[in-house]
């Protein structure tokens, strides 16, 4: 019997929470983008502020940054400016200048748990993890019923290897969701993918499969905890349960080529050879697609053993 690889467990979840919440009430007022046919110097830091904004909330992260720099030159103590420019840098990926921006309105606002939030995330995203968990410590230590800040820590503490105060912090912020959170369930089954992620890194395969089941009671098209799921029931021998999850995962998302690889593996296991082959023949052009060349190469040399096993298999018979 063929079997699933712990690599195989999807390991892409590192899917934090951050707020893009801006602390004045105003920026939801509209600013006309042909008003800047004034004069430059009749636009104030509150216009070029509330510009950014809008243009954030619209996705133009480049502009923003723009108009928010323009609102920091006029006014250099202007601590939202900073803080929405950290955001709009975060989503550009540009973690060194977030920082320099959080750093800069922690200096104004040195009790803002939102920033110390949002630095921790950048300084996650850079792989500064011990940063990362002191930035939400000092949140904590301002807003200690923020679940968002226990989340992000348990990620960064997973990442660190220490699985078990990431369940901790886990529970935490599953125990601190808000009530009237719109979102508590798609929230909710984050939390209990990463938890499953966690307990399965701990070798407790009932209490991941436990969270897996529970993201998908409350989140029926969570597709990375259906590939998870599956991959536990691969490893457990359940080939049925691995096949009927990576099919899910293949109906949410036609592309993931490795919904298909595992999927062909378990089809394998249940003597389903043909459609074995397929599904593998189908992952690796997934993979050649996607420029995985590694993955690629990998699933044609099972490919090949694949048919070779089959082939033996008829002449035995």
């Amino acid at each position: 019997m063929l079997k699933f690889s712990k690599e195989m467990l999807m390991i892409y979840f590192w899917r934090l929470i951050f707020s893009f919440m801006i602390i004045f009430a105003m920026i939801f007022s509209s600013f006309d983008a042909n008003s800047l046919a004034l004069e430059q110097s009749e636009i104030t830091a509150s216009d070029w502020f509330r510009l950014g904004v809008n243009q954030m909330l619209q996705d133009n992260y480049q502009a923003a940054i723009k108009s928010l720099s323009l609102a920091i030159q006029q006014q250099n103590k202007y601590p939202a400016a900073y803080k929405n420019r950290c955001l709009a840098y975060l989503q550009i990926q540009d973690y060194h200048e977030a920082i320099a921006d959080c750093s800069q309105a922690l200096n104004l606002l040195p009790q803002d748990s939102e920033v110390y939030l949002h630095r921790g995330l950048a300084q996650y995203r850079q792989g500064n993890y011990v940063d990362a968990i002191k930035d939400y410590n000092q949140a904590l230590a301002i807003k200690t019923d923020d679940f968002r800040v226990y989340y992000n820590r348990g990620i960064a503490f997973a990442a660190q290897g220490n699985f078990s105060q990431a369940i901790t912090d886990y529970n935490q912020a599953i125990s601190n969701i808000p009530k009237n959170n719109t979102d508590s369930n798609l929230i909710l089954a984050d939390i209990y993918n990463d938890r499953g992620l966690g307990y399965f890194e701990l070798q407790n395969l009932s209490a991941a499969m436990e969270n897996f089941n529970l993201a998908i009671n409350l989140n029926s098209d969570d597709e990375r905890a259906y590939f998870n799921r599956g991959c536990i029931c691969g490893r457990s021998g359940d080939n049925m349960g691995a096949k009927y999850d990576f099919s899910q995962v293949i109906r949410l998302n036609p592309s993931h080529a490795q919904a298909y690889l595992n999927r062909g593996i378990a089809n394998y296991n249940l003597g389903l050879y043909q459609r074995a082959i397929a599904d593998l023949q189908i992952a690796s052009e997934k993979f050649a697609q996607q420029k995985q060349t590694l993955a690629y190469h990998k699933t044609l040399e099972l490919l090949k053993t694949l048919q070779t096993q089959i082939s033996l298999a008829v002449k035995i018979v």
